[in-house]
């Protein structure tokens, strides 16, 4: 898989407005958000999409999930509510082929969303 953008701020070769990072994950704001709170939490492991991950990427699978909510907590939206998005492929609106969890709040979320 070619480095992005995000395997370089996993890596620490770009800087990001980091609110998180253990040896497997790192969360950040992004950079265009889309709500008053907008972070992503991606894996440092390179994989482009949901649809590359394999059976023994499960456990890391499950931590970015984890670490999307202790973010939400850090930001404190967990209570009034959130979102969590993964695109999956540029049909969805994935623009950046790195693995990603998209965590939204800190305004009302309307359905459908696309």
């Amino acid at each position: 898989m070619p480095d992005t953008i995000f395997g370089q701020i996993a890596k620490g070769e770009v800087s990001a407005d980091i609110l998180y990072q253990d040896e497997e994950v790192v969360a950040f704001r992004d950079i265009g958000p889309q709500a008053p709170v907008h972070v992503l939490v991606i894996p440092r492991k390179p994989i482009a999409t949901l649809n590359e991950a394999q059976p023994e990427d499960a456990e890391l699978l499950g931590k970015l999930f984890l670490v999307a909510a202790r973010v939400a907590a850090q930001e404190g939206i967990a209570e009034s509510g959130y979102r969590v998005v993964v695109n999956c492929n540029a049909g969805a609106g994935q623009t950046v082929f790195h693995l990603h969890l998209h965590v939204l709040g800190g305004r009302p979320m309307q359905w459908p969303p696309g």
